[in-house]
């Protein structure tokens, strides 16, 4: 993974927590949007660039959305888990609308952080907790039509399932079919729906009501 921040400190921090997980390889770290970008070029060149990015918002001259947002357009199969210390409205839907797979607070514990990247890398959103409930509430209250009427029995199938949190490998699982047409389907559904992360995806799947539910007790 790569660790992107522009304080030395929480950089330093964090990749040397990250590193000591024995599941975990810190790859790389850059002090900005900027120089994320040009680091990645030069991995992408030599064939190894990372599966997960820690991405934070706040930075100068290319702020962690935008970078994100170019990220990925540029590199699609790396995952960006944004990690920062603001939690409002605006600054989430960007961070996700930009492609993000994940968004914690920068309180939140150094185990939930290890818990975000691993589930960033496997396709499994991850969402602050306060947040997460914030963000369904104002979906439910959105009107909306049937956006599902475009998709195929076959991608809404695989939509209530990555509504509900799973990864392309457990899809493909739960329908007989192949990882890789699996994660052809998410990329489908993305398209049609005009979505650009498979968190977008998740929320929406859960506003439709296309997530079963245990019910109560």
């Amino acid at each position: 993974m790569l660790v992107v921040d522009d304080h030395a400190v929480v950089r330093r921090g964090l990749a040397a927590f990250l590193e000591g997980e024995p599941d975990l390889d810190v790859v790389g770290s850059a002090d900005g949007g900027e120089q994320a970008l040009e680091l990645l070029a030069r991995m992408d060149a030599d064939g190894q660039l990372p599966d997960v990015i820690v991405m934070d918002l706040q930075m100068e001259p290319i702020d962690g959305i935008e970078a994100t947002r170019l990220i990925r357009a540029w590199h699609e199969d790396v995952e960006v888990l944004a990690l920062t210390s603001f939690g409002e409205d605006e600054r989430v839907y960007a961070a996700l609308q930009a492609g993000a797979s994940g968004y914690l607070l920068k309180s939140a514990d150094a185990d939930e952080v290890a818990a975000a990247v691993r589930a960033a890398h496997h396709g499994v959103l991850q969402l602050d907790s306060t947040i997460a409930r914030r963000l369904m509430s104002s979906l439910r209250a959105a009107p909306v039509g049937d956006p599902t009427s475009q998709l195929t029995a076959r991608e809404r199938e695989v939509l209530r399932h990555v509504g509900a949190g799973e990864a392309n490998k457990q899809i493909a699982a739960a329908l007989s079919i192949s990882e890789r047409t699996a994660r052809s389907h998410v990329s489908s559904i993305l398209g049609k729906l005009g979505l650009s992360s498979r968190t977008q995806a998740a929320v929406w799947a859960e506003r439709e009501g296309l997530v079963d539910r245990p019910p109560p007790g």
